[in-house]
């Protein structure tokens, strides 16, 4: 049934339905329920309910989706049931031909005189604490620094909190699908993917860029007895990963830098080239005119034969920072490029691309973990950061979850080499091995006492 009913029939809804329309370009897909209880709209379609005239002030001043998204965060606009559902509905009618509210200057001023009547007029209403606000050259490494701070140093009890006890924040693996096999396992079957495709062995060379939470970093060193370079630029992810080393015994294995990766050229063990690099979503923070410079970076911090590990999230032309909420409130700066163009890129640096793994299917799994987390926990996740942080995670997993399904976003695991001088790559004949055997890999081979890293 997609019938429209109004009542009451004066209210608030009512009055503010053509100016929808002329915004959206067409019927609304979502109902409506205004703060006076007037509804209008679909009845059988997901339920937006304005909760204040401040609302449609957000509206006025910020119009598009930074103005919804931080409608939403405020509480000022909430979605009845399922957020996703709500997303979804808003989703499908862009594509049949409606559009997100970029209203001229005339609708505009139509839609004040509404919301003057509405008694909704009023100054611009706070910029919801948990913005971004960053200055300074794109990509300084400053600026570079603060855009990192901003996502990563939202504090480590927070991110214990939200993901498993792995700590990797990025897309997992997930070869199983039975009761016992849970975000920690694909986690695990990640990194033991990684390490198999790097051809890691005790006493081997990492350099680890981007390490994050130290998960890869950590894993490598205890389970295969690699000696890794970790590098991060967030303080938070450095002194966390410092902790897990020395609580692990893995001193003599493991270095932690905190540094930006354009100065891994000065650190201690770079004279002589790594055996492998790896950066696990990290690449999408360097920015599109420096991304070649961080390609020919990857080159030159290999031995040859060494091989890179990229693993990646792509997108299309469109918003390659992933939109306004986005770049506004979880990754400032953030450049995501089409599969195709970052391979080229690692090609133009005299590395060659041996091996290219989609895991979109597997980061829609992966986000709806940390969201089911998000809301079995909510409590705590909002007495730890605030209502208004907790509500831009909600926002931003669930609309990265649908990102990936709907294969707006994607994510690869991209394996290359540096070529000898004669040519050779050194790399098995086939991807035999690569894969880890059926089954999780048991949680302590990723922290195990110092006795067990060899």
């Amino acid at each position: 049934m997609n019938t429209t009913t109004d009542t009451p029939a004066t209210g608030a809804a009512q009055r503010i339905a053509p100016v929808v329309e002329q915004f959206l370009g067409g019927p609304p897909p979502v109902r409506i329920r205004m703060w006076d209880g007037s509804e209008t709209g679909p009845e059988n379609a997901p339920t937006v309910h304005v909760r204040s005239r401040r609302a449609l002030r957000r509206l006025l001043w910020q119009p598009g989706e930074l103005g919804l998204a931080e409608a939403y965060i405020t509480g000022d606009i909430d979605i009845a049931g399922d957020l996703a559902d709500g997303l979804r509905a808003l989703r499908r009618a862009s594509e049949e031909g409606l559009r997100l509210p970029r209203p001229g200057v005339s609708g505009r001023l139509r839609a004040a005189g509404t919301a003057l009547r509405l008694g909704a007029i009023g100054p611009r209403p706070p910029t919801p604490a948990a913005r971004a606000g960053l200055s300074g050259a794109l990509h300084s490494k400053d600026r570079d620094r603060a855009a990192i701070s901003h996502h990563y140093d939202l504090s480590n009890a927070f991110y214990s909190l939200l993901l498993d006890g792995t700590m990797a924040y990025s897309c997992g693996y997930w070869t199983g699908s039975g009761p016992d096999y849970g975000p920690a396992d694909a986690q695990r079957d990640k990194l033991e993917l990684i390490c198999r495709k790097l051809g890691l062995t005790a006493g081997t060379r990492l350099l680890d860029i981007g390490c994050g939470w130290g998960s890869l970093t950590l894993h490598a060193a205890a389970r295969h007895g690699v000696r890794v370079t970790a590098v991060t630029l967030a303080a938070e992810q450095a002194a966390y990963v410092r902790g897990q080393v020395e609580a692990h015994g893995l001193e003599d294995l493991v270095e932690v830098h905190r540094c930006d990766y354009r100065d891994v050229a000065g650190l201690p063990g770079f004279q002589g080239g790594y055996d492998a690099v790896s950066t696990v979503e990290m690449g999408e923070h360097v920015g599109d005119a420096q991304y070649p410079a961080f390609t020919a970076l990857l080159h030159s911090v290999l031995r040859p034969r060494g091989r890179a590990l990229v693993q990646q999230m792509s997108r299309g032309t469109t918003a390659p920072g992933g939109g306004a909420f986005i770049e506004s409130y979880i990754a400032p700066d953030m450049h995501m490029r089409p599969l195709g163009e970052t391979v080229s890129l690692l090609e133009g640096a005299g590395l060659e691309v041996r091996d290219v793994e989609s895991m979109r299917e597997h980061y829609v799994l992966t986000v709806r973990a940390w969201h089911r987390t998000l809301e079995e926990r909510w409590p705590e996740f909002v007495a730890l950061v605030g209502e208004e942080t907790a509500r831009v995670w909600r926002l931003y997993l669930v609309g990265g979850a649908l990102a990936f399904e709907e294969r707006r976003m994607g994510v690869d695991q991209i394996l290359s080499v540096r070529p000898d001088a004669a040519g050779s790559a050194g790399l098995p004949a086939t991807r035999h091995g690569w894969h880890a055997p059926s089954g999780p890999i048991p949680a302590q081979a990723t922290a195990p006492d110092r006795k067990d890293a060899r």
